[in-house]
């Protein structure tokens, strides 16, 4: 079937990727993360202010793994328009996947879980635990084999909108609910802490806490550019014409089930991995990830940011989970106050996030 010249233009004419100037702020950005940073933060002495605490390199590593799932729900939710209120689900069978790894490094035959409970031996998926390139390959492999059969059946069966919103909510509660039983294996409510190693080396030593955090870095930063690439190609375009125009999209020929099920895929391995690299920086993987109040956030950090601007979700993870980081030591009875506010002003204020005030600033500058 053909289609009209400005359909044909908008999913056809092809964009640059990324300007000269672009890839040199990559770059820079890439060299700092990697480089600088790390380097200067071993040559700083330990009482100058300017040093890098422990607790704040790992606060940032933790909020770099939250702006990863911001990223993933933009993906999603701005780019595709599909609201995911279950993400949390993949954040934690990514994290859940590394704290088993972590879990068998400490030399014993069965965790210390299992030694409690008299369990006798590993179970079955339990028994590549112990084997790092297993692991990385599982972390990949869990959340996306979920994601996949779920959002094949569901966007198969034309599932949209806020009934599925509804149904991504419902598949993370009753993991969570099953998770919480001793019997599954997976620790309980407790479920996994008290991390010693990692690949035979100690996890709470600043040079692999700042390992993890320049790994949670580049990770972010590949992220983006990959979401970057993406949603400037031809398959970002048609995306886009999921979510604004899905039945005049399949009037010109194209199923929408391949598109929404890769990019709904994709969002949950970053959502995994960000979960990988989440447990080892706070050192806890447990059934509460999954409360449903976890995935909520997720979609409000894209929402304060701005959703379809990747940029803007990545601030918004920042800015709420900092400020949540800073009001729940300072003054905690105001936090939920402060979100519910934050929330409320952004939708009726800031319908683009920050990223479209930031924009409205700029058009106003001669």
């Amino acid at each position: 079937m053909t289609t009209s010249p400005s359909q044909s233009s908008f999913l056809d004419t092809p964009q640059p990727l990324l300007s000269r100037r672009g890839w040199a702020g990559y770059a820079l950005a890439l060299v700092l993360v990697c480089a600088v940073v790390p380097a200067l933060n071993l040559l700083i002495p330990a009482d100058s202010p300017l040093h890098l605490s422990d607790y704040l390199v790992a606060l940032v590593g933790k909020i770099m793994c939250y702006a990863i799932c911001a990223l993933a729900m933009d993906l999603i939710w701005g780019f595709a328009g599909i609201l995911s209120l279950g993400h949390g689900l993949f954040f934690t069978l990514g994290g859940y996947v590394m704290g088993m790894y972590l879990m068998r490094q400490t030399g014993s035959e069965l965790p210390e879980f299992m030694v409690f409970l008299d369990w006798k031996t590993l179970p079955w998926f339990w028994q590549l635990s112990d084997s790092f390139p297993a692991t990385l390959a599982l972390i990949v492999l869990v959340p996306g084999a979920v994601a996949g059969v779920f959002g094949y059946f569901a966007f198969r069966s034309r599932i949209k909108g806020v009934y599925f919103s509804i149904i991504t909510q419902a598949l993370t509660y009753a993991a969570m609910l099953l998770f919480f039983r001793n019997e599954t294996g997976f620790g309980g409510n407790n479920g996994f802490t008290d991390f010693k190693r990692i690949l035979g080396m100690a996890i709470a030593t600043p040079a692999m806490r700042m390992t993890l955090f320049v790994l949670t870095g580049l990770a972010l930063l590949g992220f983006y550019l990959l979401a970057l690439w993406l949603t400037r190609s031809k398959f970002g375009r048609v995306l886009q014409a999921v979510r604004d125009a899905e039945s005049r999209l399949m009037f010109c020929g194209y199923s929408p089930l391949p598109y929404k099920l890769t990019i709904w895929t994709l969002s949950a391995l970053m959502c995994g991995i960000a979960g990988a690299l989440y447990v080892p920086q706070v050192g806890i993987i447990n059934p509460s990830e999954m409360n449903v109040a976890n995935s909520i956030e997720i979609a409000v950090w894209a929402a304060v940011g701005g959703r379809g601007t990747l940029l803007g979700p990545i601030a918004g993870a920042f800015l709420v989970n900092g400020a949540k980081s800073w009001l729940t030591v300072s003054a905690p009875e105001f936090w939920l106050y402060f979100l519910g506010a934050l929330f409320i002003a952004v939708t009726l204020f800031l319908p683009q996030g920050l990223a479209g005030l930031f924009n409205k600033v700029l058009a106003k500058k001669p």
